[in-house]
């Protein structure tokens, strides 16, 4: 990971958009601050492309594409597209009504199973705005032991889903999305743009485990300084790295991008 002050001014001013993760990324211990916020507004009156993609619910994606100056978020880890339609904003899922209810049914049965084996692992409270995944609080309110973590992990890969950590949740899905797929595909279908040559157009800043596809995917990849504590589950790590962690840190590599644009 080398400091913003390395990067090439031209590898800045090729860039048509910007995707950036939430916790702990944009959002300081849950808190968007205004420092933050104006980040997010500054580059998009700089002319960025914005989407969010979070491990988060497509119910915070609703709230965020009708409010945010973002073009739309890419929610529970890649699975749920929300895009703002007018004044209102579209929700889309991949998979047939009959698929999504099996699958739904059988991430109820995992939430069972988990409760009898892993009777300390608690569901995050935004799971009830959740439409593809599950999951449960690691960080975030309840401070989940490691050893209670890594059964959690058994149990759900015992299950046949996958399971995605970020900084404050453990996620479990039967979808085929992670985050990079689910932002190119998300690039592809609500803003046209060739998948190739998006991983190149388009920059991503995040913090943690879930985001190591995207850090392995796209060519512009940036962390705030908290992204340290998670380099051992980062099989790459951003390129480059911000002086300041989390909500500060975001902001400091917004400056840079609108910086380049003159």
């Amino acid at each position: 990971m080398r400091p913003l002050s390395t990067i090439p001014p031209e590898v800045l001013r090729s860039l048509r958009g910007v995707l950036f993760d939430l916790d702990d990324t944009a959002l300081s211990h849950g808190v968007l601050t205004r420092e933050a916020y104006d980040a997010i507004w500054s580059m998009h009156d700089a002319g960025l492309v914005l989407v969010a993609v979070t491990g988060r619910p497509s119910g915070w994606g609703e709230v965020i594409a009708r409010q945010w100056p973002v073009d739309g978020a890419v929610t529970e880890n890649g699975a749920v597209h929300v895009v703002r339609h007018g004044v209102g904003v579209d929700v889309h899922e991949t998979g047939t009504p009959e698929q999504l209810a099996e699958r739904k049914e059988r991430l109820r049965a995992l939430v069972e199973s988990v409760a009898r084996a892993v009777p300390r692992a608690r569901l995050a409270d935004d799971s009830y705005a959740r439409r593809s995944d599950v999951a449960w609080d690691i960080g975030e309110r309840d401070a989940l032991d490691g050893a209670s973590i890594a059964a959690l992990e058994r149990e759900v890969m015992s299950a046949g889903a996958r399971t995605t950590r970020s900084s404050v949740h453990l996620h479990a899905s039967y979808e085929s999305d992670d985050k990079a797929t689910g932002a190119v595909r998300f690039l592809r279908e609500q803003l046209g743009e060739d998948p190739g040559r998006a991983l190149g157009r388009y920059a991503f800043i995040g913090d943690s485990g879930n985001d190591a596809p995207c850090f392995s995917a796209f060519r512009v990849t940036f962390g705030v300084a908290n992204v340290r504590a998670h380099l051992p589950r980062l099989p790459v790590p951003p390129r480059w790295v911000a002086s300041r962690e989390r909500g500060a840190g975001f902001a400091e590599i917004a400056r840079v991008l609108v910086a380049a644009r003159g």
